[in-house]
């Protein structure tokens, strides 16, 4: 059997692992280099989701995070520092008691707390403005290249080939019956056999996927952060703490400046090959406001450094797209921002699905790509 896989970010790394590791011939095509698109700007793992198809991702892959220096040999240089979530609205405060109880039942040990208790893990936060928070205390950051990296060498050492630098520009299809079965890639300069493809293309999914005559919505949607310098020093552990009401959050990136982010109403389609980077002076002061209302960290002399922009692989749901919506050709796409720290189990699911024909580590059938056709699908509510 030989599978090619569109796409060297990790999500794309991880499946060639995967399947490699259960003696599949596999060939990665990346039109660019290895972890080109958004993977670089990840390396958020939480346990935090409102919808148990995404904690019962989470769980699989916290469980493969665990282990990943150990089994990989390399350094991903772990910091757990947990997430804090706070809910302003009584609705918002509810939702989040139900999502803790149901955290639980895949055995993480979150907690729903008062906004008192809050400040025990953030002590610069205003708890005046809320009503609750939950605390998620094995949530963790990582070096995102370094865990990429980790999975890249692996899969080379067990005889994947990455043919970097050459896009795939056609799919073939066996044309002897209706909707037959993948049969090959087509590059600019060659013509290679292949019984699956894999649509690990993150923001280029829908370009793949057309190759098909596919039509997942995945859109690629700009995302902005803002490296600032707060005016006085911080915890550098501090949690990532999000207001769930207002979309304030931040992060320490080291023990002088922190990533933060804020209201984005406005996540625009854009040419994920070509798109202006750097966030509107009006964004950068919204979030500044709303940083200086969540926590006395942030004040009048916060410096921003600079903008980090990227590009989310966007559902309308805000949930990955993990299927086989044609024979032999299997999608890990759209995962909205939730990609990296999902990398483990997706790798290990779709390796699964064209090893055994279906999954066997967990469901992933409310990922199907006809959720959106059936109106069958469920808005992931806890975003980043």
């Amino acid at each position: 059997m030989h599978v090619v896989v569109v796409g060297s970010g990790i999500v794309g790394a991880a499946t060639a692992y995967e399947l490699a590791q259960r003696g599949v011939e596999v060939t990665v095509y990346e039109k660019s280099h290895v972890g080109a698109g958004s993977t670089g700007a990840g390396g958020g793992i939480r346990s935090q989701f409102s919808l148990p198809a995404n904690v019962a991702l989470s769980r699989a892959s916290m469980d493969a995070w665990n282990t990943f220096e150990e089994e990989f040999d390399v350094e991903i240089r772990e910091r757990i520092t947990g997430y804090l979530f706070l809910a302003r609205d009584p609705d918002t405060a509810t939702q989040l008691e139900r999502d803790v109880a149901m955290q639980s039942e895949y055995g993480f040990p979150n907690e729903f707390l008062s906004a008192g208790e809050a400040t025990e893990h953030c002590p610069g936060l205003d708890p005046g403005p809320y009503v609750s928070a939950s605390f998620s205390p094995e949530d963790r950051f990582v070096d995102p290249n370094l865990a990429l990296r980790g999975y890249v060498d692996a899969a080379r050492a067990a005889g994947v080939e990455f043919e970097l630098g050459v896009a795939v520009t056609g799919v073939r299809r066996d044309g002897r019956s209706s909707g037959g079965p993948v049969t090959a890639i087509e590059t600019a300069d060659s013509t290679v056999d292949c019984d699956y493809v894999v649509n690990a293309a993150g923001a280029w999914a829908s370009e793949l996927d057309a190759l098909v005559d596919g039509e997942l919505p995945v859109e690629p949607r700009l995302r902005h952060q803002l490296l600032v310098r707060p005016s006085g020093s911080f915890p550098p552990d501090l949690p990532l703490t999000m207001d769930l009401d207002t979309g304030a959050v931040f992060y320490p990136e080291d023990d002088t400046v922190m990533i933060a982010s804020g209201p984005q109403e406005t996540m625009p389609t854009v040419d994920p090959d070509g798109y202006t980077e750097g966030a509107s002076r009006d964004w950068t002061l919204a979030v500044l406001e709303s940083l200086a209302e969540l926590a006395d960290y942030f004040d009048e002399d916060t410096r921003v450094q600079r903008s980090i922009s990227g590009v989310y692989a966007q559902t309308p749901d805000s949930n990955p797209i993990i299927d086989e919506p044609v024979p032999g050709y299997v999608t890990a796409v759209g995962f909205s921002g939730h990609g990296f720290m999902h990398a483990p189990a997706t790798g290990k699911v779709v390796s699964e699905i064209i090893v055994n024909g279906e999954p066997k580590l967990l469901d992933v059938t409310s990922f199907s790509a006809r959720r959106f056709s059936d109106d069958g699908s469920s808005t992931e509510r806890s975003f980043i």
